[in-house]
């Protein structure tokens, strides 16, 4: 198993000081090439240099990804510093997934011989006309003679122009439908002339550097062995993909929270306002202990994901999407706390420290839409939603008997696992999902460790423990709600508004039942300070006001040892995040 926190430790030397004008990858260069819209090739050479890459290539294929949480927590150190070269380079990652899932050995090797050379890979997936309808889309590939002739357009693709190869997503059947399609690999360098132009690169509002254009195809012929796969198993591969990516963009996500809670603290500690330092206002570090917390929820939430992938890949549909919509739209709220607290150096942009703050806080946008906007993740759980609300409410001993030791592992970050194997991932979850249907034993779990302590402890963990039952109890009324809006209105209930609010609550219990998770079992990896109660009491409550907005279940004391905690984590230089990997401030 990988050494984790002294891999992390290194890169970030690797970084260097962001602060450090002179430094391999600073604030002041980052800004400069985001307002100049330079696609950042020196930050991606460096960074490849140093071997980041190799944590996306199989280890079989002589890279070094074995388990996909050492890819994801490195690029959280990346996207903390410049979320344009994180993105840049996890689009080549997830651009080899439909190799990684559905090619053939031979295909594998030569793909990430590619990756690993310093070649750029794109995902052609989606289209002007269709967006994220797939199965709408019109590029097609006709047979000839040895091989395929593609044609279409596609757009907006990242990377699309200075990729070396780019994975097409095109319909082989006249009728389409779900088993109509295919992905080939087409590498620009054998592409005949006129077959492949490329399309200008879009202005962004966010990810400026980004390089975000398209590809037109016109006759484009590739040679049978592009072909990833069977003829028709494309969306089958592109779905299984959209899984790792999902999750792998929350990444990014958290990444720019972290940035901007990092600078709204380097503010809050130094100004002075009413006698003391803004940190010290009893309303202002409430609002910066809840952003932390609202980290730690997203930290805990991403660990049981990724870790799912490899340890319950028949859950990978419905844990893919809910980090994918819970994680943006719940930081969002976070960033715009820490916005208020920053007051007026959110809008100044001469210092690095407050540039860089509104440049994470345009970037971060791209969590919100990228690989499956908001609607499609909660369509993808409305859909499993019946199911996954029977197997929660009905509690049958031996099902929970069983998700108890499934879920262990999974928020255990030391426990091992067997090599990734993306291909084993499941389109659907079949009404399980091992940690929510575990969370009322965890509750119980809780009682017991409140009843087996003593002082603040005990109150705090019983506290804790009426929190997580209290949250567990909404899925008696969200399945009752169910059931009613089945009854009243039928097959109309499956497009219908309330239905798609049901499955945001849905993912609001999910991230409860990681933060109780995570606390039961990783203690052992833990900052020894967010082994607290009190975290843990404070995490919840960011949860159970999604349900219960006035209701507040944390007092002083409380909010005094998580700002103490997240004080010490700036200070010391660690990641905001569960477990101390060690950041330059």
């Amino acid at each position: 198993m990988t050494d984790l926190p002294a891999l992390m430790a290194d890169l970030e030397r690797h970084l260097g000081d962001p602060d450090d004008p002179d430094g391999p990858m600073p604030f002041s260069r980052i800004l400069r090439l985001d307002e100049q819209e330079e696609y950042p090739h020196e930050f991606v050479d460096h960074l490849a240099a140093w071997g980041l890459y190799d944590w996306i290539v199989p280890a079989e294929n002589g890279g070094k990804a074995v388990d996909v949480q050492d890819g994801f927590n490195l690029y959280r150190l990346v996207a903390r510093r410049d979320p344009t070269s994180a993105t840049a380079m996890v689009l080549t990652s997830l651009s080899y997934m439909p190799v990684w899932i559905a090619g053939t050995p031979e295909q594998r090797q030569h793909f990430a011989d590619v990756i690993r050379g310093g070649g750029k890979l794109a995902w052609g997936l989606s289209e002007r006309r269709h967006g994220s309808d797939i199965l709408a889309n019109d590029t097609t590939a006709r047979r000839t003679e040895g091989g395929w002739l593609l044609d279409g357009e596609k757009w907006t693709i990242g990377n699309a122009t200075v990729a070396d190869v780019v994975m097409v997503f095109a319909r082989t059947s006249e009728r389409g439908g779900p088993g109509g399609y295919s992905v080939f690999a087409v590498e620009k360098a054998a592409v005949p002339d006129g077959g492949l132009e490329h399309l200008p690169d879009e202005p962004l509002h966010g990810l400026r550097g980004l390089d975000m254009s398209g590809v037109r195809l016109r006759n484009c012929f590739v040679p049978d062995s592009a072909l990833l796969g069977r003829a028709g198993q494309g969306l089958e591969t592109a779905l299984k993909s959209s899984q790792l990516a999902r999750v792998a963009i929350a990444s990014i996500a958290m990444s720019c929270v972290d940035t901007a809670l990092r600078t709204t603290l380097d503010f809050a500690v130094r100004r002075t306002i009413f006698g003391g330092p803004v940190f010290e206002v009893p309303y202002s570090q409430r609002q910066l202990v809840e952003s932390f917390a609202d980290l730690l929820v997203t930290d805990a939430l991403t660990t049981g994901a990724v870790r799912s992938l490899q340890l319950s890949p028949d859950q990978a549909s419905i844990w893919s999407s809910v980090v994918k919509y819970f994680v943006p739209t719940f930081l969002e709220e976070t960033l715009g706390r820490l916005s208020t607290v920053l007051g007026a150096r959110y809008y100044l942009r001469s210092h690095p420290r407050h540039g860089i703050f509104q440049k994470v806080l345009r970037d971060f946008a791209i969590s919100n839409f990228a690989d499956g906007n908001t609607v499609v993740n909660l369509k993808n759980i409305a859909l499993q939603l019946e199911k996954l609300l029977a197997n929660a409410t009905a509690q049958d001993p031996g099902a929970v008997a069983g998700a108890v030791a499934r879920t262990r592992p999974l928020f255990d970050p030391a426990h091992p696992m067997e090599p990734y194997r993306p291909a084993e991932q499941q389109l659907f979850s079949r009404g399980v999902d091992d940690p929510v249907l575990a969370l009322r034993s965890a509750v119980d779990e809780l009682r017991w460790s409140a009843g087996a302590a003593t002082g603040r402890d005990a109150a705090q963990l019983a506290a804790a423990a009426d929190a997580a039952g209290a949250i567990a109890g909404e899925l008696d009324r969200i399945a009752e709600e169910h059931r009613k809006l089945l009854s009243d209105q039928g097959k109309d209930a499956a497009s219908s508004a309330e239905l798609y609010d049901l499955a945001k609550q849905y993912t609001t219990v999910s991230a409860a039942a990681a933060v109780v998770h995570l606390h039961l079992n990783a203690g052992h990896c833990m900052e020894p300070a967010l082994r607290s109660p009190a975290v843990l009491l404070v995490c919840l409550e960011r949860l159970l006001k999604r349900f219960h907005p006035t209701r507040r279940i944390t007092g002083p004391q409380e909010i005094a040892e998580v700002a103490a905690a997240l004080a010490s984590a700036h200070s010391d230089g660690r990641l905001f995040s569960f477990r101390a990997f060690p950041v330059n401030r």
